[in-house]
């Protein structure tokens, strides 16, 4: 695409000669008007890629008209065409942001196309660095925000619960975020564990480095010992490159090994290496390299009693429980179900787009009886099957709620099967509390879309235990 160059010169021999010059070929397009004046009119009109002034205008001075392109239209570069002897004026010309000048010779009108090219190139290239350092940034912009995000969300006052438990449970994460000593976080499966890592970590001296999560017991040993300390090119089969594992990638900031207790001997006598010497070593590596990374750990096992047991090395257990945290299971806290139960609601309604209209006391009565042997990933996990079961602006009563809960008795750990009659039960609810909200709580005709009589339809209601509202005293 041809670039649109405007031409001003008030000698119209003169400007024939440039315009004919610049346009011999398909790179640019000229315009040329003859005053400033107009010139300054086709810029307010028309888009230019270049600007081609001639100092000596007849309703003007150069230097004035370029400060007047300058003002008005910053980005666009200005040659500016000067007489013979009239390098003064191309250095002043120069000070006020001219791109470039062309003094008038013999064999200027050679040099023209070059100084366009070459003034059109550097306008491109500065545009380029300046989206380049806008993106950047930008980039850092977006990096702070979240930073913050991160630091907010996992703020340790964020952590729902008043008990005595837990209190004591956030008082020494508070303390321990303050330090750069190893943390070991002990609880059931579901007690928040990671949670209270990342509060940890964006709540002290390493928030502004990374933190970076493993699962220890999601990995073959092989695979996990790659993804911790790395491997150098070569180091098994399928190892095209060299890879930096975990312990390198959070260098001044925190990893969290999560099962640690899962980790094969092999592993943790490397585990052992890092700690003590802060010095890791690539798998098929010769040399180790030096890092400096914070280890939260975390177990959902007793580690002291996996030592004890041997199964656990006993020195690496004392390395790791530096700092250690115990976080109490849910039925150690009944008193903070009730608070977990309206944030989770609150947050999970509000990310399914459905407004609902709380709990009904009789719910939340029978979500602080339940065991929650899941801890609160089981009671997030069923604060949000209720939310998706829920009609919007309905309020969460007890036939919403899983049966198991309802009745206080989870279900039966092993092969995770269900009774027959549980599901049954769930389906039959949700099957006639569909129809009922569909025909508006009208009982004759719920029944009879279900092929029933009223009578066995409230014969089926009370042995499923459900209570159907009223609609109103004309109602049937």
């Amino acid at each position: 695409m041809a670039a649109h160059i405007l031409l001003i010169e008030d000698n119209a021999d003169t400007a024939r000669l440039l315009e004919g010059t610049l346009a011999a070929g398909d790179a640019f397009a000229v315009k040329v008007v003859h005053s400033a004046r107009d010139g300054l009119r086709h810029l307010a009109e028309h888009p230019v890629d270049c600007v081609l002034l001639d100092y000596r205008l007849p309703d003007a001075d150069g230097l004035e008209a370029l400060r007047k392109i300058r003002q008005g239209h910053p980005d666009v570069p200005v040659i500016v065409i000067t007489g013979a002897g009239s390098e003064e004026v191309a250095v002043e010309a120069m000070k006020l942001g001219a791109s470039d000048y062309l003094v008038k010779h013999g064999k200027y009108l050679v040099t023209v196309p070059v100084v366009v090219r070459e003034a059109l190139g550097r306008h491109e290239l500065e545009r380029t660095a300046e989206r380049y350092r806008s993106a950047l940034r930008t980039s850092r912009r977006e990096v702070s925000r979240l930073r913050r995000e991160l630091r907010d969300r996992y703020r340790l006052d964020g952590i729902i619960g008043d008990s005595a438990a837990i209190e004591q449970a956030l008082f020494l994460a508070e303390r321990a975020a303050q330090t750069r000593v190893t943390v070991l976080l002990e609880g059931e499966t579901g007690t928040g564990k990671e949670l209270f890592a990342r509060a940890v970590h964006y709540h002290g001296p390493r928030a502004r480095g990374p933190f970076l999560a493993q699962n220890c017991a999601a990995l073959p040993e092989s695979l996990l010992e790659s993804e911790l300390f790395g491997h150098v090119r070569g180091a098994f089969t399928g190892a095209e490159r060299t890879r930096r594992g975990l312990f390198e990638e959070a260098d001044r900031g925190t990893l969290f090994l999560d099962e640690v207790s899962e980790a094969s001997p092999a592993i943790q006598a490397k585990l052992l290496r890092v700690l003590q010497d802060g010095e890791v070593r690539p798998l098929g590596g010769n040399e180790g390299r030096k890092v400096d990374v914070r280890v939260i750990a975390a177990s959902n096992r007793d580690l002291g009693e996996a030592a004890r047991e041997g199964h656990f090395r006993p020195d690496l257990y004392y390395r790791l429980r530096v700092f250690p945290i115990r976080l109490p299971p849910l039925r150690e806290r009944r008193g903070d179900i009730r608070l977990l139960a309206l944030h989770l609601l609150e947050r999970l309604s509000a990310q399914e787009g459905k407004r609902l209209r709380g709990f009904d006391a009789r719910a939340l009565r029978l979500l602080e009886r339940y065991p929650w042997p899941g801890n609160v990933r089981e009671l997030e996990n069923e604060i949000h099957r209720v939310v998706l079961c829920a009609e919007p602006g309905e309020r969460i009563t007890p036939d919403l709620l899983a049966s198991w809960v309802a009745e206080g008795a989870p279900p039966a750990a092993g092969d995770g099967t269900r009774p027959l009659k549980e599901i049954v039960r769930e389906v039959e609810l949700a099957t006639i509390r569909a129809r009922l909200r569909e025909h508006g709580n009208h009982r004759e005709a719920t029944a009879r879309s279900l092929g029933m009589t009223r009578e066995s339809l409230w014969a089926k209601l009370r042995q499923l235990g459900f209570v159907v509202p009223r609609r109103g005293s004309g109602e049937d």
